[in-house]
This record gives C-alpha cells, structure tokens and sequence, in this order.
C-alpha cells in the first residue's frame, strides 16, 4: 500500500495533541473522508453478505487452508525482516483463490485475517493503514468474486481444465488488481495532490509483480480445487518467491532515505561517481546542485518535528517530479538535497535549479492551523569547469550554496571562476 504521511494537529486551545492517539487526524479531510468511505463500505457488504451466505464446511476447511498458507507466508516474512518502506509481498497468492473458489464474503473476510496477522507478527504500522488495506482489498476480491461467481457458476469447472473457466479466472483476477490498485492510487493521491499519478499508479516492476501474483494466485486456485493438500506442494515455491521479493525490496531499501524515498548519501555518491566516470570517459558534460532549505530550523521550531518531516517529503516529491528518470538525486542529509545532472550544462543547470527554486516556494504545506511555506537556496557546479571529479564539484557547490544564503537566501549561485593570470613576459637583456 502506498504509505501517506501525517502531520501533528494540536487542539484549539492548544492544550494537547490528538494525533499522537489518532494519527488519522492529522490526515487532510478528503483523505479522512474517503478512507471512512472505503471501510464503512466493506463493513456494509460484510452485514450484507453474511446474512445471505449459507456457510458449508467445505468453504470453512477450504478458507482456513488457505489462511492457513498465508500464515505461514507471513511467518517466514517475520524471521527475515519487515523495516518500513517495504510494502509488497504475494499475498495475493492465498487471498484470490478465496475469491475464485468460495462465496464472496470469504473473500472480504481473508484480508482482515491476513493484515491483522502482518500487524501482529511482522511489523505494527499504524491501525488506519492496516484497516484501509483490509477493506481495499476486501472490497477489490469482493467484485472479482462476484464477478467470476455470474459467469462461472460451479467453480469446479475451474478444476477441470476448461479454457473459457480459466480465461474467466484470470479475467476476475485482472479486475481484482485493477480495483486494489486503483482504490489505493486515490488514497495516495488525496494525501497529496500535488504528487503526478504516474507515482501512485503502476509502473514497469509494479506491473510484473501484478502479473506474478495473479499467475500465482490461479494456479493456487486451481491446485486447491483439485485437492487441498495440493496446497503442501504449492506452499514451498511460493514461500520462496516471497523471501526473494522481500530481499530485493530490503536491498533497495538500504539505498533509499527512510523520510524522503530518495537515495541516501552513500548510494547516491556511488552513482555519482559512476556518472562522474561515464562523463569523463565520454567527453560529456555534467551539472551538481546542492539545494538547502532556507530556515528550516524555524518549520521545526514552530510546528514540529512531524510537520519537518512532511516539509522534507514535500521537497524530495517536487524535486523528483521536475527531473529526469535519470538524474540522480539524493538527501545529504538534514535539509540538504543533491542533484547530478548528467548531459546539462551551465545554463540548463541554472533553468532547472531556478525552476525547482520557484516550484517550490509556490508550495503550501497544511500544519495546524495555518500553511507552510519555505524558500531553497542552490549552489551550481558543472564540471571541467568547477571541478573534475566529485569531492572538487561538490566543494565547488557548497560554496556556492554558501555565498546563495549570505546574499539573502531563495536564490541560485554559480561559483566565481578565477581567470588565470596573464603569462609574465622575460625581461629583456640590458
């Protein structure tokens, strides 16, 4: 699920603070509004169904089966590591045969089961989260399950091999992802409007996984219609699988700033240096900025440490937004971010430092009562000409960035290049 930060909310009369209780306070209203909308409708098909479900044994033993997998999935993601930042898992392999093979309210109840386990076993996040990913995914199994139950109405025809059953699983699997993944994209769009909806929504990795999951979770359906101790023989693989992805994710996590998404200090410099390499070897041209915000001191003075957290997210999310796949941007840490820009010179350096620059002093930021702005000052490097590997274009941009916030701050700066001094003709013989 994509994770939406949270500010602190003090009360009117300025006595104490609900957020740290209720972190879904600090929340902007249209977020709060739409999750309440999302769970008070899962909660409405939950009564609805239940009434009109008539629970057979089979369907129970089947549903704890399956849960059951999905127990021991969770498990083994606990003994390897959870850290924050790391949302995927295929878990989708358990919950979409529920959807496929039982009534749907099965499949509104699996992810409840599921969360609550991931809550419990492998990390606590906080309950709202928690609560609007059970009912996304609810709701999104729900539909795919009712929609495979019209076209499909004795499951068993999955079992038994028939194209246009498994043509339809698939169909109702698809329908599945894109529900989810689209209830999901709104909630992070409403946290924060400004972010693009490329960020929110599918891109290249996200949508192999997508497929991955949905391939798992058919054949999963299928095995287990078959036989439920197919599911001993499907358990393994998939559990594998999970530890893989898991890996992958924790590897990249270990490159990544924990507040901002962006590289951290240590990886961001080793892809400079490669850059830095490639340029040299290439005879290409590169461009380094280090931008600060001004004063931010002052943002976590008046309103808090969570309020210069949601500053620094806000940032990062502009700035990553007004580059190129390829620049390489990174925080150096406190309220410091870098930028290489491969293939820019000078002059398209200083357009995209004073673009950043007037990007995002045109932001507002909620806190409390009130909305935040801030001002960033940049210093500009290019090298050849202010330096000719990295520690000499940075030196070079500090500088800059130094001689930005003596003049006043909210501006660009390129360092001053000292022209050589004039060659010192011989004297002449007397």
């Amino acid at each position: 699920m994509a994770a939406t930060s949270h500010t602190s909310i003090k009360s009117r009369d300025g006595v104490s603070t609900l957020v740290g209780r209720w972190p879904l306070l600090g929340q902007r209203r249209p977020l709060v509004v739409y999750l309440s909308v999302i769970v008070a409708l899962d909660v409405v098909a939950i009564m609805m169904l239940t009434t009109v479900t008539d629970f057979r044994w089979p369907h129970v033993l089947t549903f704890g089966a399956l849960m059951g997998c999905g127990a021991v999935c969770i498990e083994a993601t606990r003994r390897l590591g959870m850290p924050a930042g790391v949302s995927r898992d295929l878990l989708s392999a358990w919950w979409l045969p529920v959807a496929l093979l039982l009534p749907p309210v099965y499949a509104l109840f699996a992810p409840i089961v599921l969360q609550v386990l991931l809550q419990w076993r492998v990390r606590a996040t906080v309950l709202y989260r928690r609560v609007f990913s059970s009912a996304a995914i609810g709701l999104a199994g729900c539909v795919a399950s009712v929609v495979f139950h019209r076209l499909v109405p004795d499951p068993s025809a999955l079992t038994r091999g028939g194209g246009s059953a498994i043509a339809l699983a698939v169909g109702a699997a698809v329908v599945f992802a894109l529900l989810n993944t689209g209830l999901i994209a709104v909630a992070a769009h409403t946290a924060d409007p400004e972010g693009p909806w490329r960020d929110v929504l599918w891109d290249r990795e996200s949508v192999l996984l997508d497929v991955v999951e949905l391939c798992l979770g058919v054949i999963v359906a299928i095995a287990c219609g078959l036989n439920l101790a197919l599911l001993v023989l499907a358990l393994p693989p998939v559990v594998l699988l999970q530890r893989s992805l898991l890996h992958a994710q924790l590897q990249a996590a270990a490159r990544t700033d924990p507040k901002t998404g962006l590289l951290n200090a240590a990886a961001w410099q080793r892809e400079a240096d490669t850059e830095i390499v490639r340029a040299r070897r290439g005879g290409d041209t590169l461009a380094l900025l280090i931008i600060d915000i001004d004063h931010f001191k002052r943002v976590n003075d008046n309103h808090g440490h969570l309020v210069g957290d949601q500053v620094l997210v806000s940032i990062a999310t502009t700035i990553r937004s007004q580059l190129r796949d390829y620049d390489v941007v990174g925080r150096f840490g406190g309220e410091e971010f870098v930028v290489l820009l491969p293939g820019a010179d000078i002059h398209e350096a200083r357009q995209v430092a004073d673009r950043l620059r007037r990007r995002i002093g045109r932001m507002a930021i909620p806190a409390d009562d009130v909305m935040i702005s801030v001002t960033i000052s940049a210093g500009i490097a290019v090298m050849s000409l202010h330096g000719d590997d990295l520690i000499e274009l940075l030196a070079a941009a500090d500088l800059a960035l130094y001689r930005a916030k003596e003049l006043g701050r909210d501006r660009i700066c390129v360092p001053v290049v000292q022209s050589p001094p004039p060659p010192v003709a011989d004297a002449s013989p007397a």
